[in-house]
């Protein structure tokens, strides 16, 4: 495109739409979870049997009906989805039924058998060669290798086969076709560049253009626009031209305009904005929009008024080879119907939403886009929610947009698509295009997908395929054919709720959506039971029966209750089924779950007839139980239904049908009593149903009186009262209504007490709490204890437990605030006397709640206190005392109701924590706690040492010489002072006891005898123990570890040392005494000493680590004399015991020695240089004696050792000076680099840096590439007022403006981007006007910039790592405390010992 000013000012325009920041918008706006479902559904093709019938393109207007109809606004409009408001998407989500996932077969795939069979003769007839390009319009078109363009009619019927063989020799293959909206047109691109137009009507050849663009180009596309006079076509050089076509007095011409040149970018697709019939009259057609992809970007630019560019849009990364694809269409957004341009390069789809505001501009906004897992070579849309994509394996997948949904998956590979790639690379005129559209050339197959009125036709190299979605019927059909009914079914109901994608067909009105789909649902339902029962196996296993109709009849009644058809299942689906028994049986059981969940709630009477037969024949009464309690009464046939119930003990759905079917609260208590009464009268042991029997009675009276319906849901609102009154009055009958004359009173009353006496207590706890201001049930109240206590009281039929639960019960009635009850205050006393009783201890902790709660109410109840104590200490009710207690002020005395109440015990120390700690008590009461406290401090202590040192540290810190005398048991004095001298944190951490050291030294001491693990940490964190004391104690318990740590502390380094080296000693001596044993021994003793022996060795072990330790640990403050004599007794002791083992036959323990010797050689090699340990070691009488071969090993080891440390020293050094010479090396490199100017002239005055040719000027270049006249920043820093000396400091004003303008002059240099590396003067001499400027360089100063800076750190980070220096001299330390030494015994044949250490890493420049 020239680069006029005109389309300058139109790129900038398109700049302010800022669709560079693309990816926010659409973060923002659509902020939704990706959705990348593989493909579940079977991608067989379903060939319609029916294919011979013509193949009728469905006509323009079509287009509506698709698109529009099926989603227009009375449906779930496509502005939900499309406007990205995400509550309205969350909505979606839930209210999508889980069966929504099923979609069938959504596309209809057929070959055009007319076309294929013409296109093979053709090429077999009259040598039209193989086809190479389709369109679909009116009228199907199809272009030929040769040259020819054959068009079809709607039937298939060759119509016009236009051009010759000889035009197909001059002009090349056809290689783009396009057909304008009224089908009377049809322009054909060839591959040798022309273009020719024809006339469908006629069939003449209308023009021939040959001058529209570049010769020796192919035509990649050519397009009709909305405009018939007005086309656009693109060349295999990456230009595009619009065609304008005149006809003046009868002379037809084209006049050919460039809209963008292949030197800025090859366009390899395009695609003009075309709108169908009915949006004709749509303001964005006005404008003319196409859309054009080159490689890097997406531009819309309009044609219309005037050329202008609307947007661009670059790629994100994507393959180079992958095809860019555009499609428009025209969609539903919030209420408007707006274009829409879908494109994608690679496996991402972008949307823009194209729309014109009022003001004539047009907005283009980023829509939610689309990731799928393949690379795309075709993007068409079949209506405006779905596309059809072709990956680059020729699998087509059909995408619902708003969801991101695959909905099917078809394998494209027998249509053998024909790709463009010889147009690509204009193998025609030479193959002269750029690689990169080549590479994208191998896979494009533009001119083989053609789509229009919702089908697209696909182009192979001998046929042609039509694809269009199925109707709604149809999908469900294709499931329907296949006998995949439940996925049918599922179908059917998303169609129904309006969930399906790419519907076609169905109403927009819900309400006739719904009854169309209902209807057609009843079908699948019926042919699915059919089937069901066809398909039953007839004889085998009745497992393998009821499996086939459990998969079946759970479907059918779902269905049918969805669709609230419960008529259809009982009548004709049940008459269906009842045929089978196994059917039927399946059938009733299923309608368990429904009945439970309420979803089911009458049922018809023959219905329930069967299900009580099938579940009472089957012994499935509990679920029968579960059923009934949830049917409507009004179904059920109430007299057999309870006689049902009563035989087989079915007592909850007995009392539900009394109470809903006859409002009859009472018969089935009266029942029950009846089961129950005479049994616990006569004073037998109930059976386990009777119990279970007693228990729902229970429960039921409860449930009556609180105003519960049993055993679900509630009484009906005006029946609660009537209800609790029956049931009262029941409940205090004098006699049953068949009493025989023995009966005693109140037998109601009776019967339930002696069932469970404190359970009917409960019942009537609850129930009495309700009362309030109900002057009826208050009278019933008191006449209900009346009746208990007049039962109860001196009746030797119910137990003292009995008894004690109704006073209990009364006390806990009478301790309310609002208590309206009247009970004889004598009985109080009987209360009193029963709850303290001694001699019954069961249910202690309760009676003592019970009486507590009583005094706390205070009022109600006067006791003598006097005797309530003494009653209260007799039964030990250690609270009851307490409360006591409290009121008397008598503190002291509650410690001993804690003390002794084994329940309590340990919330003690809080107790007397909180009442020394706080105000309100006397300084007299305190301190009576405080002496009752050291009265039983042995006692606190045992309870729990650490609370009660606590204690002592807060309130009794002056006293501890006294508590401690008070603790006899000395294992008892080492937990309490253990606890009371641990370090503690927070406020009381810098509390001072005193004779602090004596108790310090007492525990020291004491942990020498009970904790000897625990006595070195206590050394090292303790600092109140004097040292001399402490040494003492830890000697006269030869606890050596500890005093040689004492003795260090001290300074005494060598009393330290020979303390260890006899527990060392000590311990070698013991194991050669195993060692000598087990070579006595036999071999069975020797197994059973084996781990003795090991253990030994440990000891030893850990024995040697200490000294060596404590010699490593010291050996640096020393002098040589003091180091050799730490090293040399230990080295010394060492190899005494390993001469005595070696004589003893022990090899293993011979092993382990020699391997602690080589260790402490390791160890002192680095205090205590060689030649010393060696004429040591030959002094020694133990070696001096013996043979040279008796020392070889350790002499070996330690030559082995130097020439180790010999070899890594020089290994060392020659890397360190490596490293040194290679870092100098890429530092003299990157100083001495030359610098490349960015451009050619002088970023201050504009002008190039060869001004004038006659002059010689001087030139500044910085390391950031720009470049200045030395004049020009001369007079810059003279205008700022900056005094020029030796040499000015400059930087680069373009980089430091942009750094937010440079400053004065500074005495810092400047450290950024700016400063140059070397301050570069050119100097550039014109000899004569045509002479080459020869520039030399002349170095004046160097200086690092911050990025060459941070280069050259990060270089060094690269090599950094611990330094090697470090790494020598950790190495030379480091011996003694690594368990391994770097010594090991020679192995024979070492004479040449290598170091192998990789180089460092190459870094290339």
């Amino acid at each position: 495109m020239s680069e006029s000013p005109d389309a300058r000012s139109l790129l900038s325009a398109s700049s302010q739409l800022n669709l560079m920041e693309m990816d926010a918008i659409d973060d923002k706006e659509f902020d939704i979870p990706q959705v990348d479902t593989p493909p579940t559904l079977e991608s067989i093709l379903n060939e319609l049997e029916d294919e011979e019938e013509p193949f009728v393109l469905e006509d323009t207007c079509m287009l509506n009906t698709d698109n529009m109809d099926a989603h227009s606004c009375d449906t779930s409009s496509l502005a939900s989805s499309d406007s990205g408001d995400p509550a309205h998407l969350k909505r979606k989500r839930r209210t999508v039924d889980l069966n929504a996932t099923v979609h069938g077969s959504v596309l209809r795939h057929s070959l055009l058998k007319g076309i294929s069979a013409q296109i093979v003769s053709a090429a077999d007839k009259v040598d039209a060669g193989l086809p190479t390009a389709i369109t679909v319009s009116g009228v199907i078109a199809v272009g030929t290798s040769h040259g020819l363009a054959l068009v079809f009619d709607t039937n298939q019927a060759l119509r016009l086969c236009l051009g010759t063989k000889a035009t197909g020799a001059e002009f090349g293959a056809v290689s783009a076709l396009s057909i304008n909206h009224d089908c009377s047109r049809l322009l054909c691109g060839f591959a040798k560049g022309q273009i020719t137009m024809w006339d469908l009507a006629s069939g003449k050849l209308l023009r021939t253009i040959t001058d529209a663009h570049p010769p020796g180009t192919a035509i990649l596309h050519v397009k009709f626009t909305d405009d018939p006079t007005l086309a656009v076509c693109n060349d295999s050089g990456g230009s595009v031209f619009e065609l304008a076509f005149r006809r003046v007095m009868g002379m037809r011409s084209c006049d050919s305009r460039c809209l963008f040149s292949g030197s800025k970018g090859e366009v390899c697709c395009i695609e003009p904005l075309r709108a169908p019939p009915d949006f004709r009259d749509h303001p964005i057609t006005q404008y003319s929009l196409l859309a054009m992809a080159s490689l890097t970007k997406i531009l819309v630019i309009g044609l219309k008024p005037s050329l202008k560019v609307w947007m661009t849009f670059p790629y994100s990364k994507s393959d180079p080879a992958s095809v860019p694809q555009l499609a428009w269409q025209f969609v539903p957004v919030q209420k408007m119907v707006n274009p829409i341009l879908a494109f994608c390069k690679g496996d991402t789809v972008h949307f823009l939403l194209v729309k014109k505001e009022e003001t004539g501009t047009i907005h283009v906004i980023k829509q939610k886009q689309l990731h799928l897992s393949c690379d795309i070579i075709s993007l068409s849309w079949i209506n405006s929610r779905t596309l059809v994509l072709v990956d680059s394996h020729e699998k087509l997948q059909v995408v619902d947009r708003p969801s991101q949904e695959v909905l099917e998956t078809l394998d494209l590979e027998q249509v053998q698509l024909v790709y463009n790639s010889r147009h690509f690379k204009s193998l025609a005129t030479g193959g002269n295009v750029s690689q990169a559209l080549a590479l994208v050339g191998e896979k494009a197959c533009y001119q083989s997908v053609s789509s229009y009125a919702g089908q697209i036709v696909y182009l192979g190299t001998k046929s042609a395929h039509i694809m269009a979605l199925r109707n709604w019927r149809e999908r469900i059909d294709c499931l329907l054919k296949q006998e995949h009914f439940v996925e049918a079914l599922s179908l059917a109901w998303s169609f129904h709720e309006g969930t399906a994608k790419a519907v076609v067909g169905l109403f927009g009105d819900p309400l006739k959506r719904k009854g169309v789909v209902g209807d057609k649902m009843v079908e699948i339902l019926f042919q699915f039971a059919e089937h069901a029962l066809k398909k039953c196996p007839d004889q085998g296993k009745i497992q393998v029966m009821e499996q086939h109709f459990h998969d079946v009849v759970p479907v059918l009644v779902d269905y049918c209750l969805l669709l609230k058809r419960a008529d259809l299942m009982f009548n004709q689906l049940y008459a269906q089924l009842v045929e089978n028994m196994v059917a039927k049986g399946v059938f009733l059981e299923s309608l368990e779950s429904y009945i439970v969940a309420d979803r089911l709630g009458h049922l018809t009477t023959p219905i329930m007839r069967d299900l009580l037969a099938h579940y009472h024949g089957n012994g499935m009464m509990d679920s029968l139980e579960r059923c009934i309690v949830h049917l409507d009464v009004t179904s059920l046939d109430i007299q057999q239904v309870v006689q049902v119930c009563w035989e087989n003990q079915l007592y909850d759905a007995m009392i539900y049908v009394f109470n809903s079917g006859m409002n009859d609260y009472i018969t089935p208590m009266e029942k029950l009593f009846a089961v129950i009464g005479p049994q616990l009268r006569a004073g037998r042991s109930l059976k386990d149903e009777e119990v279970v029997m007693g228990n729902k009675l229970l429960v039921y009276i409860s449930c009556c009186l609180a105003g519960r319906a049993y055993p679900l849901g509630d009484i009906p609102e005006d029946l609660v009262v009537q209800v609790k009154y029956q049931v009262f009055e029941f409940l205090i009958r004098l006699h049953s209504a068949d009493s025989l004359e023995e009966e005693e009173v109140f037998p109601c009353i009776r019967t339930l007490l002696h069932f469970d006496t404190r359970e009917f207590l409960n019942v009537l706890a609850m129930t009495f709490e309700d009362f309030k201001n109900d002057k009826q049930a208050l009278e019933y109240q008191q006449r209900i204890v009346d009746i208990l206590l007049q039962v109860m009281v001196d009746n030797p039929d119910f137990t003292p437990s009995q008894v004690g639960g109704l006073f209990t019960f009364l006390a806990r009635q009478l301790a309310k605030p609002d208590n309206t009850l009247f009970v004889n205050r004598k009985l109080f006393d009987q209360v009193l006397e029963f709850l303290c009783c001694p001699d019954d201890d069961s249910r202690h902790t309760e009676r003592q709640q019970v009486l507590l709660e009583l005094l706390q109410v205070g009022g109600v109840v006067q006791f003598n206190e006097g005797r309530l104590l003494a009653l209260a200490e007799k039964a030990k009710f250690y609270q009851i005392c307490e409360f006591l207690y409290e009121k008397k002020h008598l503190y002291d005395r509650i410690i001993d109701c804690y003390l002794r109440d084994p329940l309590r015990k340990r919330e003690i120390f809080s107790y007397i924590h909180n009442l020394l700690s706080m105000p309100g008590y006397s300084p007299e009461e305190k301190q009576t706690v405080r002496d009752k406290v050291l009265q039983h401090i042995k006692e606190l202590v045992t309870l729990d040492p650490s609370k009660s040192a606590d204690l002592v540290v807060f309130h009794f810190a002056k006293e501890v010489q006294q508590i401690i005398c008070e603790l006899q048991d000395d294992h008892l004095l080492f937990q309490f002072l253990s606890c009371l001298l641990e370090p503690r944190e927070g406020h009381h951490s810098g509390t001072v006891l005193p004779l602090e050291r004596d108790l310090h030294e007492l525990l020291l001491d004491l942990l020498c005898r009970f904790g000897p693990k625990q006595l070195l940490s206590f050394l090292q964190t303790s600092q109140h123990y004097r040292l001399e004391e402490a040494i003492q104690i830890t000697q006269k318990y030869h606890r050596n570890e500890a005093t040689a740590y004492l003795l260090e502390k001290k300074g005494d380094v060598h009393g330290a040392f020979n303390v260890l080296l006899e527990t060392l000693k000590e311990k070698l001596c013991l194991l050669t005494a195993e060692s000598d044993r087990g070579a006595d021994g036999g071999e069975g003793r020797q197994d059973e000493e084996e781990k003795d022996s090991e253990s030994k060795l440990t000891g030893v072990k850990d024995s040697l680590n200490d000294v060596i330790v404590l010699c490593h640990r010291n050996s640096d403050s020393l002098y040589q004399q003091q180091r050799e004599v730490l090293w040399f007794p230990l080295l010394e002791t060492m190899m005494a015991s390993q001469k005595l083992v070696k004589g003893l036959n022990d090899e293993h323990t011979f092993e382990v020695l020699k391997e602690l010797t080589m260790k402490v050689l390791n160890c002192m090699s680095s205090f205590i240089s060689l030649p010393a340990i060696i004429q040591r070691i030959l002094k020694d009488p133990v070696y001096g004696k013996g043979k040279l071969a008796e020392i070889q090993g350790l002499i070996l080891g330690m030559l082995d050792t130097f020439s180790y440390e010999q070899t890594l020293l020089e290994t060392t050094t020659s890397l360190l000076n490596h490293d040194l010479h290679w870092s100098l090396a890429h530092l003299r490199a990157a100083v001495t680099r030359g610098l490349h100017p960015r451009q050619d002239y002088c970023n201050i005055c504009l002008q190039q840096y060869k001004r004038r040719q006659d002059s010689a000027e001087e030139i500044i270049v910085f390391s950031c590439g720009h470049l200045y006249h030395y004049q020009c920043l001369q007079q810059k820093d003279s205008g700022s007022g900056v005094t020029s000396e030796l040499q000015q400091r400059w930087s680069c004003y373009k980089c430091s403006s942009s750094q937010g303008g440079r400053g004065g002059p500074s005495t810092e240099p400047k450290r950024g981007r700016s400063t140059s590396l070397a301050q570069t003067r050119v100097t550039s001499v014109s000899h004569d006007a045509g002479a080459e400027a020869h520039r030399k360089k002349v170095f004046v100063d160097a200086t690092l910039d911050l990025q060459q800076e941070q280069s050259w750190d990060q270089l060094r980070c690269l090599y950094r790592g611990p330094s090697r220096l470090s790494i020598l001299s950790e190495l030379s330390h480091c011996h003694s405390s690594d368990k391994t030494g770097l010594l090991f015994p020679a192995q024979p044949g070492t004479d040449h010992f290598q170091l192998k250490l990789s180089p460092p890493p190459l870094l290339e420049e």
